[in-house]
């Protein structure tokens, strides 16, 4: 029998945490399996987001900058190769290409709250507003956003099945994504469980967003 070659050795260490749920709802939204079998790639405008994919995996690389393609944002990417994480990526549910054909992923019940607040930092969206049909209507939505309705629909089940708030789907006006919106009620419900404490890692300009948004009514996390 011939000589078996040395085991391939990851660059992240693969286990579950608060920390690296949250990374995986990180590369839910703005990562990507390269069709190498072996580099994952996160992207973001948000250097505050490279910073926390950093710290979550512990990973010790360089984070690249180049504008965007108008020339007037940057962009930031970090780029590993990683063979043990990509085959695990796969396992729970990724793929190459994900976007529109992403569904469910293995995520442990555990550490559920932390994968959503990735998946939010990533791609979600927080609005708030005055209502001027009623006096003193302060009205706020949590949304997750998605290219693949059959993953949007998962995450609709995953957060009814926690909280019991059922929320309502939406596609964006040229109906490239689908949204997952969830009301003032249902929002305070699901933020509290995001931001289950003041250390979680979380994008900083969201949380600030969220809390004053729930101070003008006199809420807090």
């Amino acid at each position: 029998m011939g000589k078996r070659g040395p085991k391939p050795k990851g660059a992240v260490k693969i286990r579950w945490s608060a920390n690296f749920a949250y990374a995986i709802g990180l590369l839910a939204t703005d990562g990507c399996l390269s069709k190498d079998g072996r580099h994952v790639d996160f992207t973001s405008k948000e250097l505050e987001q490279l910073r926390n994919f950093k710290q979550c995996l512990e990973l010790n690389v360089k984070i690249a900058s180049k504008r965007s393609g108008r020339g007037d944002r940057w962009q930031f990417r970090i780029q590993f190769g990683d063979v043990l994480l990509y085959r695990f990526l796969l396992n729970i549910g990724f793929m190459p290409a994900k976007s529109k054909v992403i569904g469910a992923l293995d995520i442990p019940p555990r550490y559920l709250f932390d994968f959503l607040r990735g998946h939010f930092d990533g791609d979600g969206s927080f609005h708030s507003y005055w209502d001027p049909r009623w006096k003193s209507s302060f009205m706020f939505y949590t949304t997750f956003v998605s290219a693949s309705k059959t993953h949007i629909d998962w995450l609709r089940t995953m957060i009814s099945d926690s909280l019991g708030i059922r929320g309502h789907i939406t596609k964006s006006r040229n109906a490239s994504v689908y949204q997952l919106k969830y009301a003032k009620a249902d929002s305070l419900k699901l933020l509290r469980k995001l931001y289950y404490n003041n250390r979680v890692v979380c994008l900083s300009r969201k949380r600030v967003k969220v809390e004053r948004a729930l101070a003008a009514v006199g809420e807090k996390l």
